[in-house]
């Protein structure tokens, strides 16, 4: 793989406007990123939107000395998170009622009431006074068909990507796997170019920002050939390869006015995977008692808990089930089943997998981590990976996605990906595509959700669980999704030979 510019050691390099020099690499920076629990009394009050009374309790306990470094941090995310879910429930009850307003023209207040009481609209009680969701209005034409009858044409169809619905692209794929024997087929070569860009004087004139970019990581069978292209600023690290979630470092200083901007371009193949299940075959193993599989196995707190509620739902899908294979379409077929729905940022979240069971909607990571978690409850192990998708359809589309993969003895990891789910096909092999198979049009950035950076970041970053847009920060603080933009543009390449 090329690496272009310094990714070892000290890199110095002069601008017109003062010196950047990029920090010592750190070793070995593979462990968890997620931010450190809060005390259960704090965490009561902000859960019960009672902000005012969490804060002033957060005040007095970080004026207590005998507050750990771990106990600090996390009492200064519970306080970072309230002005999270303050910026992701921006609608009044005037401005929720005029978004709604302008999609059905008639409406009358008391339906607008119904409809709010109901909980259609999703919305949270911060300090006495409801509070909506910015995307309660689309969450609730796209989830409530008479809702949604209610809308006054013409009004734009909610999108999906093509890889969604039955595709060419599959039965490709499954022909291709059927006629070789191969899990890895029909690979596709994309350049793509991602970016990320601060806004004018969102930092102080002079001062360093630091960006993190988002960037692959060769994976045997599914991502070859990745080449770096090129980088802005062309100072650059980039990850060790076994980073689980690998990015491009780079810094830069502000200069007043002016947005401040970083890129990454680079070339990769991709492969579609098909693994051909004979669910006779499988095998029942004890994944606890293997050291490369019992952690899959396992709890790992917040984002995948064997709760109580987790459990009975387990129970209720998987009955009398044994054969692994089986079990895993029973809960698949089971989470499938869940809407999707615009979410709430990941980091304003508690436990995503269990907001999954209960939200009634959720979005790709919330429906792989409850995924996750019931098949690694039923001894089946399970992990994380996520990135891009896009597609060479005429109607362009590319977005961030997450999915996973499963271990069924004796195939080894199989990917899955339920927030796709079951297809509409009569042949098995087409339904159950993503059980046991990925499309040619997705880029994996991390293998792992919550995993440190290297270099480490100083501050919260924006996204504690995933890392697909980037994140960015500076000696004052973290950069919030709301003072960056980010861009992902991508090109196919001609076919591999």
């Amino acid at each position: 793989m090329l690496q272009l510019g310094v990714h070892l050691g000290v890199a110095v390099r002069a601008v017109a406007v003062g010196i950047v020099c990029l920090l010592p690499l750190a070793a070995g920076a593979h462990g968890d990123d997620l931010p450190p629990p809060a005390p259960p009394g704090v965490h009561a009050l902000v859960e019960r939107g009672d902000f005012t009374a969490a804060e002033n309790r957060i005040a007095t306990l970080l004026a207590t000395e005998a507050l750990s470094p771990e106990e600090r941090r996390g009492l200064e995310f519970q306080r970072e998170r309230m002005r999270r879910i303050r910026l992701d429930f921006g609608l009044d009850e005037a401005a929720a009622r005029a978004a709604v307003r302008r999609q059905v023209p008639d409406l009358r207040d008391a339906e607008f009431d119904a409809w709010s009481s109901e909980g259609l609209l999703e919305s949270m009680r911060i300090d006495g006074q409801t509070r909506y969701f910015n995307r309660s209005v689309s969450n609730m034409f796209r989830l409530h068909p008479a809702v949604a009858a209610r809308r006054a044409p013409p009004v734009r169809p909610f999108r999906s990507g093509p890889y969604e619905q039955l595709h060419p692209h599959h039965r490709e794929v499954v022909e291709a796997a059927r006629a070789s024997g191969a899990t890895s087929v029909v690979p596709r070569r994309v350049r793509v170019t991602q970016s990320l860009t601060v806004k004018p004087d969102a930092v102080p004139a002079g001062e360093t920002v630091r960006a993190w970019i988002p960037y692959p990581r060769e994976i045997g069978g599914q991502q070859e050939g990745l080449r770096l292209v090129a980088s802005a600023p062309s100072v650059h690290r980039i990850a060790p390869a076994d980073t689980l979630q690998r990015t491009v470092y780079m810094e830069q200083p502000a200069v007043a006015g002016e947005p401040t901007h970083f890129s990454a371009t680079y070339e990769l193949t991709v492969h579609a995977r098909r693994f051909d299940i004979d669910p006779a075959r499988v095998e029942r193993i004890d994944a606890a008692a293997d050291p490369a599989l019992a952690p899959h196995v396992a709890e790992r707190a917040p984002h995948i808990v064997f709760s109580p509620a987790m459990r009975a739902f387990s129970d209720r899908v998987v009955g009398d089930e044994t054969n692994p294979y089986r079990i895993a379409q029973k809960l698949f077929a089971a989470v499938d089943d869940i809407p999707w729905g615009g979410a709430r940022e990941y980091s304003t979240i508690d436990n995503l997998g269990e907001h999954a069971l209960h939200a009634g909607h959720a979005d790709c990571g919330q429906v792989t981590l409850l995924l996750m978690t019931l098949l690694r409850m039923n001894g089946i192990p399970a992990r994380w990976q996520s990135g891009w998708v896009y597609s060479e359809d005429a109607e362009r589309h590319d977005t961030m996605h997450d999915w996973g993969w499963l271990y069924l003895a004796p195939y080894g990891w199989v990917p899955m990906d339920v927030t796709t789910g079951q297809l509409a096909s009569e042949d098995d092999d087409l339904r159950w595509f993503y059980l046991g198979g990925l499309d040619a049009y997705r880029i994996a950035f991390n293998d792992d959700f919550g995993r440190a950076f290297v270099p480490a970041k100083t501050h919260f970053r924006s996204e504690t669980v995933d890392s697909q847009r980037g994140e960015a920060e500076w000696s004052g603080g973290n950069l919030y999704f709301d003072q960056w933009d980010y861009a992902f543009d991508w090109q196919m390449l001609p076919a591999v030979e």
